[in-house]
């Protein structure tokens, strides 16, 4: 017995559950994302050389194949070389077990274009890959000298990465100083001409005197003034602090690739009780909110605890998030997040950076800001991470 069930009705009536329907949407939008991020598509390109042959001077089909794999093995490195540049000396470490096990990291290959040059004997393929990933990683990982050492021998490391954004941020007026010299000059010129005359007269046995006089003056005057004008600005760059996000649930992305590395990853809320009262992890979140580096004396005390706690590694870093903005692929909200990062060695009296990463940036989507930054962050967490160790793989650390 068939039963029609009358789905755009109720669906309707219950507004509620078309948002649920939209959720699951997403969420199994971000489940194939999730899915995907082992694989990853790139091209090769190889060309192969051939002489003549029962074919002619056609390239004979054991030469197309020799150039098929070649290229596939090119795609592989392409996709290695834009990973960066640790990650491309960790294929040159695989780059023989992969060009003989082809089938195991190659999901699909896809001829693009195949020329053949008869005049030359040059035959060349472009192929476009679908790559495992995730079983590259395995083989680097199987080969580096850290996950080769027995369990009971690797290394102890912890990890102190904080997560925040801008919380306020003060910038300052320009100060300007300004300074005026004026100068005077003054020209001039005059003459002054006296003249008078005096006399007596006497009468009936009376005196009399008469005087006159006359005066000229002349009086010439010639001013210039010049100023000149001159200072300076100061400008002083914004303070910003910054708000500190819980990084709970980063903790197992940072445990789960330090530990696969071949680490013995120990997390730093269980360690600090083990340093002396140096390491302080509220004091690296205080410096962080702050600044963008630890402050000298917190980090020599970091260090000072963890070598008296007996474990050599450290890892620790920054990932900033960013404004929210609208994606404009899918509309989602989208949010980027720069990571910055590195290891430390703590063997020796004074510490080692042995490795070290960023500032990258790495952008999340979702469809609220909280799913966009939770993502984000998460990316930025896995692919620093890997960055990092794939970098301490390359020196053969045990």
């Amino acid at each position: 017995m068939q039963i029609a069930l009358p789905l755009a009705a109720p669906i309707a009536r219950h507004p509620m559950r078309s948002v649920v329907l939209m959720l699951l949407a997403f969420g199994l939008f971000f489940m194939g994302l999730a899915a995907h991020a082992q694989v990853a598509t790139a091209r090769g390109k190889a060309s192969v050389t051939y002489e003549g042959s029962v074919f002619g001077s056609k390239a004979s089909p054991e030469v197309k194949e020799r150039a098929m794999r070649e290229a596939q093995v090119k795609a592989v490195e392409f996709y290695y070389a834009e990973a960066g540049e640790s990650e491309s000396a960790n294929f040159d470490a695989i780059r023989d077990r992969v060009g003989a096990n082809l089938d195991k990291f190659i999901l699909d290959a896809t001829v693009l274009d195949e020329q053949d040059q008869t005049d030359k004997r040059v035959y060349t393929v472009t192929v476009r890959t679908s790559i495992n990933v995730a079983k590259l990683r395995n083989a680097v990982k199987a080969g580096s000298a850290t996950t080769a050492t027995a369990k009971g021998d690797r290394s102890k490391l912890t990890f102190l990465f904080v997560s925040r954004q801008v919380d306020s941020e003060k910038t300052f007026d320009d100060r300007v100083y300004q300074r005026v010299d004026r100068g005077v000059k003054v020209d001039a010129q005059g003459s002054d001409k006296r003249r008078g005359a005096e006399g007596e007269s006497i009468r009936g046995g009376q005196i009399g005197t008469n005087a006159s006089r006359s005066r000229e003056t002349a009086f010439e005057a010639k001013r210039t003034d010049t100023i000149e004008t001159g200072g300076s600005t100061t400008r002083r760059a914004s303070e910003s602090t910054w708000r500190i996000f819980p990084s709970a649930n980063l903790n197992s992305v940072f445990t789960g690739i330090f530990a696969s590395a071949g680490f013995k990853v120990l997390e730093a809320g269980f360690v600090e009780p083990y340093t002396n009262g140096l390491m302080k992890i509220k004091n690296v979140e205080n410096d962080y909110k702050t600044g963008n580096d630890l402050d000298p004396a917190t980090l020599r005390d970091v260090v000072r605890g963890l070598q008296a706690a007996q474990v050599p590694y450290l890892a620790f870093g920054t990932l900033d998030v960013g404004l929210t903005d609208t994606d404009p692929s899918s509309g989602l909200q989208r949010v980027a997040v720069t990571v910055t990062g590195k290891i430390l060695d703590l063997t020796s009296g004074i510490p080692e950076n042995i490795s070290t990463v960023g500032p990258v940036q790495y952008a999340g989507v979702g469809p609220t800001e909280a799913e966009a930054r939770g993502n984000a962050l998460k990316k930025a967490a896995d692919s620093a991470a890997r960055e990092l160790v794939s970098q301490v793989t390359n020196l053969g650390l045990r």
